[in-house]
């Protein structure tokens, strides 16, 4: 199975300080890969590099099987098409409503008839539970709905890949339990291979843990098996270097003391 995002030996450096060291990893089609580390460790830099925002001093950056580490702007465009990203605040345009939030890449960026893009953007909002909520201003919903929408935005255009930067931060547990189980959903209904970071162990274990059947008409979001539950891969940063990669049973077993301190 060809991976959807491979990082070899990436490192990056701000003049003296060395900010990711020999990051490698490979997220599988249809994975989820969680970015675990405390502020400053590195873990939102690696989605700005897999963007094309930043360019790591060495290394190899390889996205739906191309390199993309040296590449111009214009040829990361193609390459950003099949990548969403959601942003811990949502990142919404305050001057559109929900739907031309949510189909803003579709309909700016695109050439599908607007019929076509309209009815993607109901069932996107129909997706997240938001659809009677299509007329609305970002400023009449709550956070949690913002970020709603923001996931929305981000698989209006059917990546194959979505990129979480801290997307429940901030959050009250139970508006972040609603945004989690949307990542479950994307992941196990949609196919969708996703990288998480956060620093939120709660949502990285409930994502890790759960998983996303279609029964009848309805979705149910309940505990995977527990040999399922271990597909999902956890990477521990301290200072810019993984210190753990491994599943949700290992992570919690791990006797490391940086990594106890960071779950307890």
């Amino acid at each position: 199975m060809d991976a959807s995002i491979v990082l070899k030996n990436v490192s990056l450096a701000f003049d003296d300080k060395v900010v990711l060291k020999d990051i490698s990893f490979e997220l599988l089609p249809g994975h989820t890969k969680v970015i675990l580390g405390g502020s400053g460790s590195g873990k939102s830099t690696i989605l700005k590099i897999i963007l094309g925002l930043l360019k790591p001093d060495g290394g190899t950056v390889m996205v739906n099987g191309k390199r993309v580490e040296a590449m111009g702007e214009q040829e990361m465009m193609t390459v950003r098409s099949d990548i969403g990203m959601v942003f811990q605040e949502g990142a919404l345009f305050d001057s559109l409503s929900v739907e031309e939030n949510v189909g803003y890449k579709l309909y700016e960026e695109s050439s599908i008839p607007e019929e076509e893009a309209s009815r993607r953007v109901q069932e996107v909002l129909g997706f997240v539970g938001l659809q009677e909520y299509i007329d609305r201003m970002p400023s009449e919903l709550s956070g949690g709905q913002r970020r709603r929408v923001g996931i929305a935005r981000a698989m209006a255009a059917k990546p194959g890949i979505l990129l979480y930067d801290e997307a429940t931060t901030g959050l009250d547990p139970i508006t972040a339990m609603t945004v989690d189980e949307e990542m479950v959903k994307l992941r196990d209904l949609e196919g969708v291979s996703s990288i998480i970071v956060t620093h939120q162990l709660r949502d990285a274990f409930f994502v890790a843990t759960h998983e996303a059947v279609r029964q009848n008409a309805h979705i149910q979001i309940t505990p995977a098996d527990p040999k399922k539950s271990d597909e999902a891969e956890f990477i521990m940063l301290k200072d810019g270097v993984v210190c753990f990669e491994g599943n949700a049973s290992e992570l919690r077993a791990s006797s490391d003391p940086y990594i106890r301190q960071f779950l307890s």
